[in-house]
């Protein structure tokens, strides 16, 4: 059941690229949409086939594969990989539907959305350290051509330093993986939690290092973040939905299953430290969002402050907090991609993203009122205001972590009441005031009341109305994305203690 979700976009990525003959572009649209709508549902059949009261992998597939060098083909899904699978599935189905235009190798854009949605699949899914990082490693290169062929002006720049920092990401988790199968004589590369009379706290030490800084720059986290804002400035936005909605959870998911799952006795030690750095992290993200000028630019520093909140939740690992870690990567991928989607509906119709140039783009009649409607909701959802998505997130993360964290959590307080500043300072500066596309010294001063926008089509808008709905769900009714998750998220929270006892009853050697 689970190699479906794998077979569907490899298949269908093959098949657009192998087809012969010449195809029309809104075919190849539609048939990559087709597929990318039963990878939905299927994904979807699997959620009905998961028992959330089971805390363990399952609906496992398994076989040997290259056993030479430990290579297991394992599959399985438990409450942390299930949601992030369904947001994956839905993200990339967005990105599909809001394409339009394309105007060069529309085989091979959407051959390349096929294969990063059927890469991140096998992260989430994998049960081999091999393995996934085999998968882990497929996206960088088709998000590389997606940046650098179809980007904006200096794509080239963006997308080149984002290859170089993801590659330094990769070897420095491959590198952790292969230690940790060397100085611990398993070579089967299964994920099991190490204990410190397998390896000595230095030798874990170095190894979680190792890893935490590899998945801290797939986040990102401060100070491995300055890939993020110039791919996303550079990135067409349905590659930046698909880049903040689902590839930054890569790291966050890595964080939570092999750092603290690997080595939770080291990361117990190093919990502290980890929660002045998530602090760090929620600061600097939301002062740099604060000092943007471009729409694009703050919501993806908006993005480095959020992803702390799931360091801090980690640091903490109270079953409370690691619920909300999981809340935390769900709706910041459903928020992230509704306000890239409104940020890119702004853009086609103004062509320009600068804060210094819009005005009243909630104009009722020459504006884009709809468009600005929502954005209003995606930051407020942003923001954390309750009945919405962001508020359940963040206070099942602040209210796991103040009893453990204190200083670190009301830090990170601090930076969420920072983020209704900055997007008060977008909505305030592009949506409100007379309607304006021009600078406000420009001398002509009549010809800026006299600007007519396009209209919106209700395509342009629907992936937008979609998200926007499943934000305000999640906000109301919690409960159907907290009773998949509890049991896992609540079983990795006791990983430590359960470790520790273990040791001491002579459980564990």
């Amino acid at each position: 059941m689970l190699s479906a979700l794998l077979l569907i976009p490899f298949a269908g990525a093959l098949g657009l690229l192998c087809w012969p003959g010449d195809l029309a572009t809104e075919r190849i649209r539609r048939a990559a949409l087709a597929l990318l709508g039963l990878q939905l549902l299927w994904s979807l059949r699997v959620l009905l086939a998961f028992d959330p009261s089971e805390a363990g992998m399952q609906l496992q597939e398994s076989f040997a594969w290259v056993d030479s060098i430990g290579l297991d083909y394992r599959l399985g899904v438990d409450g942390l990989a299930m949601p992030l699978v369904l947001v994956n599935t839905a993200l990339t189905l967005v990105s599909g539907i809001c394409t339009r235009d394309l105007s060069q190798r529309p085989r091979l854009y959407f051959a390349l959305l096929l294969g990063i949605s059927g890469a991140v699949n096998g992260a989430f899914l994998s049960e081999n350290l091999l393995l996934f990082f085999l998968f882990y490693e497929l996206e960088l290169i088709p998000l590389w051509l997606l940046i650098s062929i179809w980007g904006g002006a200096n794509r080239g720049y963006a997308a080149t330093k984002f290859l170089i920092f993801t590659a330094v990401s990769g070897v420095l988790i491959l590198g952790a993986f292969l230690g940790l199968s060397l100085f611990t004589g398993q070579a089967d590369f299964s994920i099991t939690p190490v204990t410190s009379a397998q390896l000595g706290m230095g030798t874990q030490l170095v190894l979680l290092g190792a890893l935490l800084i590899g998945f801290a720059i797939k986040i990102p986290l401060v100070p491995f973040h300055t890939w993020l804002p110039d791919a996303h400035t550079e990135a067409s936005t349905p590659v930046s939905v698909l880049l903040a909605g689902v590839l930054l959870k890569l790291g966050t998911y890595g964080l939570l299953r092999f750092c603290l799952g690997l080595f939770p006795e080291a990361w117990a030690l190093l919990s502290p430290w980890l929660a002045g750095w998530a602090a760090v992290s929620v600061l600097y993200g939301s002062l740099a969002a604060i000092a943007q000028r471009d729409m694009k630019r703050m919501v993806a520093y908006s993005s480095v402050g959020h992803m702390g909140y799931i360091l801090l939740a980690a640091a903490a690992a109270t079953p409370v907090s690691m619920l909300g870690a999981v809340f935390q990567m769900v709706s910041h991928g459903l928020i992230s991609a509704l306000l890239f989607l409104l940020v890119g509906v702004v853009y086609r119709k103004t062509r320009t993203r600068d804060l210094e140039v819009l005005r009243g783009l909630l104009n009722p009649e020459r504006g884009l009122p709809f468009t600005g409607t929502l954005m209003i909701l995606g930051v407020m959802a942003s923001a954390g205001m309750p009945g919405m998505a962001g508020f359940i997130s963040e206070f099942l993360v602040f209210r796991g972590s103040l009893a453990a964290f204190p200083l670190a959590t009301l830090l990170c307080m601090v930076g969420s009441g920072l983020t209704a500043v900055y997007f008060l300072l977008l909505v305030n500066r592009a949506f409100f005031g007379r309607l304006a596309v021009t600078p406000p010294g420009d001398p002509v001063a009549d010809a800026r009341l006299e600007v007519r926008l396009p209209g919106v089509a209700l395509r342009e808008t629907l992936p937008a109305m979609a998200l926007a709905t499943g934000v305000i769900a999640l906000g109301l009714v919690p409960l159907g994305l907290g009773r998949v998750s509890e049991q896992t998220t609540t079983a990795m929270a006791q990983l430590p203690a359960v470790v520790a006892g273990l040791q001491a009853g002579g459980l564990l050697p």
